[in-house]
């Protein structure tokens, strides 16, 4: 694992590589030597200004291929659910069917401060576009292994959902192009609106034309020092693309990771062929000490549920409301009237 290195380490080992270069008699040595050097101050500029992405991934919270640690294994380190099943090349959440839904989840929780998550997927199918649905999901959640509506997991989870949508549902909001990728942060009392595709809660995202590509396709997931960065790289052309970065997001640590999907009425294949983690370190110049976060929330925003207004009862609605409560009424009255006259002659007999 390597340890984060500060200036003064990187300014004597670059002196101890360029003093290798001069000590080189010989012309391929150098030319060697220089590229070392050039690769070593370059890989590790970026990580003083900012923050090191470890050497070797976290291979406890990661699933890769052969997928060996993935089953009902004791030994193993992720759990299957619904009709999620693996094959050589990738785990299949979802086949190309309708009304299926399938989860990977992780099994030991993860207590790492500042983290990047790389997810390489492919969703595909037979649909046109706009005809096909409804995505997939990453989770970074205190429930794990709970099939829900919401792209296959629970609906009033608590952690962080990075969701990848296929289908518009809202036809009234135009603006927004499909696929979609967002995230939203729930507390265990916010509900995922999936009439309006998510939009009351989420805490922003970007368009993804990500279906039936003809490369690879991946999704990275930062959390640092309490700031939530989305990026995509669904072009072929191996570059992040800025899609969300929010700061201010506070998530506890202990959580679980997983993926999941699902189809309705319409359908695709949605794959995940790996999850890789990585921890981030800081230059100890840098690190700031973070207190204790027991509920997951966001600076400057609300997490609570939007009630959908309700939008009036149309003509038809209200002119059958206002006769059926006349009829109810007047049936009242009569019955009232009734069991007063046959009280009144009851009351009568009682003389005779």
């Amino acid at each position: 694992m390597a340890a984060t290195m500060t200036k003064k380490d990187l300014v004597w080992r670059s002196s101890e590589l360029f003093i290798d270069i001069i000590n080189c008699r010989d012309m391929f040595c150098q030319i060697r030597w220089v590229f070392l050097f050039l690769l070593f101050t370059t890989s590790r500029c970026w990580s003083v200004e900012g923050y090191e992405r470890e050497e070797f991934l976290k291979r406890e919270y990661s699933l890769t291929k052969p997928y060996q640690g993935l089953g009902s294994s004791s030994s193993s380190h992720w759990d299957l659910m619904g009709t999620a099943m693996i094959t050589t090349e990738h785990v299949r959440l979802t086949p190309d069917l309708q009304s299926r839904q399938g989860a990977v989840w992780s099994r030991i929780p993860c207590y790492l401060q500042n983290w990047e998550l790389r997810i390489h997927f492919k969703i595909h199918g037979h649909g046109k576009k706009n005809l096909n649905g409804d995505g997939l999901a990453v989770w970074f959640t205190k429930e794990r292994m709970q099939i829900g509506p919401v792209f296959g997991n629970m609906d009033l989870f608590t952690g962080l959902g990075v969701f990848v949508d296929t289908y518009p549902n809202d036809d009234k909001y135009q603006e927004r192009v499909f696929p979609y990728v967002s995230a939203m942060v729930g507390n265990g009392s916010v509900k995922y609106d999936h009439e309006r595709d998510g939009r009351p809660s989420e805490l922003g995202g970007c368009t993804a034309i990500l279906r039936n590509p003809s490369h690879d396709t991946f999704i990275l997931v930062r959390y640092l020092q309490r700031r939530l960065t989305i990026m995509t790289d669904i072009d072929g052309k191996q570059d992040w693309r800025d899609c969300l970065d929010r700061p201010g997001v506070r998530l506890p640590q202990g959580y679980f990771f997983g993926a999941s999907a699902i189809t309705g009425d319409l359908s695709d294949n949605h794959d995940l062929i790996s999850m890789k983690l990585y921890q981030l370190t800081m230059p100890p110049e840098q690190e700031e000490e973070e207190d204790e976060i027991t509920v997951p929330s966001v600076d400057n925003l609300v997490l609570r549920s939007v009630e959908i207004q309700d939008e009036g009862m149309s003509g038809v609605s209200l002119f059958f409301t206002i006769l059926f409560s006349v009829l109810g009424c007047f049936l009242l009255v009569v019955i009232a009237i009734v069991l007063y006259g046959r009280w009144k002659e009851n009351r009568r007999k009682r003389f005779y």
